[in-house]
């Protein structure tokens, strides 16, 4: 919260309001309900910084500044964008009046989880941008926005299957570049969790069940495709059942995919658990 004075007006109103919107607060002690609004202004924007600067006048002290905004009454709030009036209240407000002028100015709940996903993905933080984006998923489950960014997200964290069975609800209007470029993708992902190699060892193990090294193979190939949690399984197994000239093998590669894994995967969490319960 900025109090507009004369020697930053043209910093905070001008300035300011070419960046994102500025609400101003118009206020005096002897006029109650300005102060009152003027306080749940703040409260309601005490998170959104990001996205809107609140500003306060005291009609006491700056009663210039006052004047030029026009102002007629108390309470009175007035909304900039580039300087220029874009919205308004006046008048006593009460917390459902003041969320619905808000709300018709800033953006949905929903459109600030996608903004943060795309930030953290772009910064490769995938458990980060997978957990926010779910957020987002759960608020509006029919945007596609919103979709093909969780679909990109387990596309690259190996769950092909969910990426595929979301990909399946995008309707046709929305099926632009990127959702083709999407579909290349998971052919692409199918392609190689299916791979002949990996076949050719799925066949093996099957014939020979006990066959170590074909597991461990199998498994360093499940790691390379991004089918972790497939390799880890095979690997624990190893770790719980082998004697001890093929365990430590098998838990170096155990431990090897847990440290590919995203940072905070629960996935690494769980495997993690499992090997400290057999270790102790």
């Amino acid at each position: 919260m900025i109090a507009i004075t004369l020697d930053n007006f043209q910093q905070v109103v001008v300035e300011e309001s070419k960046n994102k919107l500025v609400l101003v607060s118009f206020w005096a002690e002897q006029v109650p309900e300005s102060v009152e609004l003027r306080n749940k202004l703040a409260a309601k924007l005490s998170n959104l910084s990001e996205h809107i600067t609140l500003a306060t006048v005291d009609c006491q002290s700056q009663g210039q500044i006052a004047e030029q905004f026009g102002i007629k009454g108390l309470p009175t709030a007035i909304l900039l964008k580039d300087a220029q009036p874009l919205d308004g209240i006046s008048g006593p407000q009460d917390d459902a009046s003041i969320a619905t002028f808000l709300d018709s100015h800033l953006p949905k709940p929903e459109d600030i989880l996608l903004a943060q996903a795309k930030a953290a993905l772009g910064d490769n933080l995938l458990v980060e941008a997978e957990n926010i984006i779910m957020q987002a998923y759960q608020i509006d489950n029919n945007r596609a926005d919103i979709k093909v960014i969780l679909i990109d997200l387990y596309l690259q964290t190996g769950k092909t299957s969910e990426a595929k069975a979301l990909l399946d609800t995008i309707m046709m209007v929305d099926q632009d570049s990127q959702y083709h470029a999407l579909i290349a993708k998971l052919e692409l992902a199918e392609q190689a969790e299916n791979s002949p190699e990996i076949k050719a060892l799925e066949a093996q193990l099957e014939a020979t069940p006990d066959d170590i090294n074909v597991s461990q193979q199998l498994a360093a190939q499940y790691s390379q495709v991004n089918r972790q949690e497939d390799a880890l399984t095979i690997l624990f197994r190893l770790v719980q059942a082998g004697d001890e000239s093929t365990k430590e093998r098998s838990k170096e590669l155990f431990l090897d995919v847990l440290k590919a894994l995203p940072d905070g995967d629960p996935l690494a969490a769980k495997f993690r658990r499992k090997l400290y319960t057999l270790m102790y």
